[in-house]
């Protein structure tokens, strides 16, 4: 059986340290904050980074360095046969497509695998998951690209944005736009199914926006994944510095999806960091994806 290394980056959530434990090779996701260069859990910690989001310091996304790439592949490739590299979803960023292209040079042809599953954070983390559950039954490398890229879009996440403030600095909102939201007390759900980040619905209140997304996860539950049984269901809460209400929006989730998802089974997680600097503090996501 080949021996098979699984690549991943920060934005799925997963840290250095349960990197080590799941066995797998996390790269740190580049920041430009004020014109220096930070690495996502390596020189800058998830606290560090919203006290500095919130200070408005400016924060810019990057991606990984070519070189970074493949002196790991190249190490990897010492001690494994194949490698499978999952990426964060090409619709929010270049770097699959970098690391696509760099697998297609002569010392990677056959060797990596990159995944190209449109997923980010919890969803990206599951995605690994089911690499390393894939690997153990005895699949190749690319066996394991192909299962997870033909299922890429058994995933949902939904998010609920606290304030405009972060939209309207990345330019995705015109700042009198923004201005109006604020005040109308907006807050957009925004969805990530497939390539984009796109709007899903507007709430002008937290419970409306959570009870938004409740019925956004059953509604896919029931219909979109109503072919699965429901211990391949893998619900979970992600969030932008707002742990305590992250909490109690699990205990909302599990007594509406009661019979389907217990409250002791929904991880929470922080959302990517590259997501986070886009929509800023007091977010809320809930996410659902099919296990492979």
């Amino acid at each position: 059986m080949e021996k098979i290394a699984i690549v991943t980056d920060s934005n799925s959530g997963i840290t250095q340290e349960e990197a080590e434990k799941l066995g797998v090779f996390v790269i740190p996701m580049p920041f430009m904050i004020d014109d220096k260069e930070y690495f996502e859990g390596i020189n800058l910690s998830v606290e560090q980074f919203f006290e500095l989001l919130k200070g408005d310091r400016t924060i810019t996304t990057s991606q990984p360095a070519m070189n970074y790439i493949t002196e790991l592949w190249d190490k990897l490739l010492e001690e494994y046969d194949e490698i499978v590299h999952i990426p964060m979803s090409s619709g929010l960023s270049g770097s699959c497509q970098t690391a696509m292209m760099l697998s297609q040079e002569d010392e990677y042809s056959g060797k990596v695998f990159v995944v190209n599953n449109q997923r980010i954070s919890v969803t990206q983390k599951q995605s690994v998951r089911d690499a390393i559950n894939l690997a153990n039954q005895g699949k190749s490398a690319i066996e394991i690209r192909d299962i997870l890229e033909k299922n890429k879009l058994h995933s949902s996440i939904y998010i609920m944005v606290d304030t405009l403030t972060y939209l309207k600095r990345g330019g995705r909102l015109t700042p009198a736009v923004a201005m109006i939201g604020n005040l109308l007390k907006i807050k957009p759900v925004l969805q990530i199914q497939g390539e984009k980040l796109d709007t899903f619905q507007k709430a002008r209140t937290l419970k409306q926006a959570k009870s938004i997304m409740i019925k956004a996860i059953q509604n896919d539950i029931n219909t979109r994944f109503a072919e699965y049984p429901k211990e391949k269901f893998v619900v979970a809460i992600a969030h932008t510095d707002n742990y305590e209400a992250a909490l109690e929006f699990r205990k909302e989730i599990a007594e509406q999806l009661a019979g389907i998802v217990r409250e002791e089974d929904i991880e929470i997680d922080n959302l990517s960091l590259s997501v986070s600097c886009h929509i800023g503090p007091g977010s809320l996501a809930a996410t659902c994806t099919i296990k492979e």
